[in-house]
Formats: structure tokens, C-alpha cells, sequence
């Protein structure tokens, strides 16, 4: 059984930072890919950011040039540094492992951590 566990959110102000890490824990599962996702209060959930097996890393236009995906592999580990954070940042964020998808950037993931709260404040 495949864990994700979030952590790192908070409340903060605008042009503030955050950094989110997903633990990953179970079995000796390596998957294909790995995201960050969001949803704000009555809005659909949408993809952020994902990095696959060889590194490469994607973005949503949105956080482009603001948010950072990483992963440390030693330690089951991803994170999501979010830089320069506006009030439309705030949303739900979770993280996911395991895409049918090779190019990762897709909603469509196996497993799912629960998600950590990020409010940003004008």
C-alpha cells in the first residue's frame, strides 16, 4: 500500500514563500511520475507541477518562474517551493504518485495523499 503524506502548508502574505514536501512511504514503489495539484474552494482541481523519473519537470503557466518541484529520492521525498505566492495561490494542494501518462502533466494519478492548506493573504 502506497502512502503520501503532505506537510509545509501555512498561512502567509502575498510575495511570501512556502515549501510543501510529500512523503512517500510503502512497499518499494517507484513510480513514473509526481505531482502537486490544487483546488480552491469551489473550483475544480487542477495540476500544478509533476517531475518524472528522468528529472524533467513541468508547470502550470500559472506558477511558471514562481514554484519549484524537486525530489529527493533518498529520503521518499517531494516538495514544491512556491515562491513570490498571490492570493490566487490559496487553494488545497496535494501531492500524487503513478501516472498512466509518461509526460506526467495530467490529473489522472494512482495514488493520493490527503493535501495541506495554503492561504495567502493580500
Amino acid at each position: 500500500q502506497v502512502q503520501l503524506v503532505e506537510s509545509g502548508g501555512g498561512s502567509v502574505q502575498a510575495g511570501g514563500s512556502l515549501r510543501l514536501s510529500c512523503a512517500v512511504s510503502g512497499s518499494s514503489y517507484s513510480p513514473n511520475c509526481m505531482g502537486w495539484f490544487r483546488q480552491a474552494a469551489g473550483k475544480q482541481r487542477e495540476w500544478v507541477s509533476s517531475i518524472s523519473t528522468d528529472g524533467t519537470t513541468r508547470y502550470a503557466d500559472s506558477v511558471k518562474g514562481r514554484f519549484t518541484i524537486s525530489k529527493d529520492n533518498n529520503k521518499n521525498t517531494l516538495y514544491l517551493q512556491m515562491n513570490n505566492l498571490k492570493p490566487e495561490d490559496t487553494a488545497m494542494y496535494s501531492c500524487a504518485a503513478g501516472s498512466s501518462f509518461s509526460h506526467c502533466a495530467t490529473l489522472y494519478y494512482y495514488y493520493w495523499g490527503r493535501g495541506t492548506q495554503v492561504t495567502v493573504s493580500s
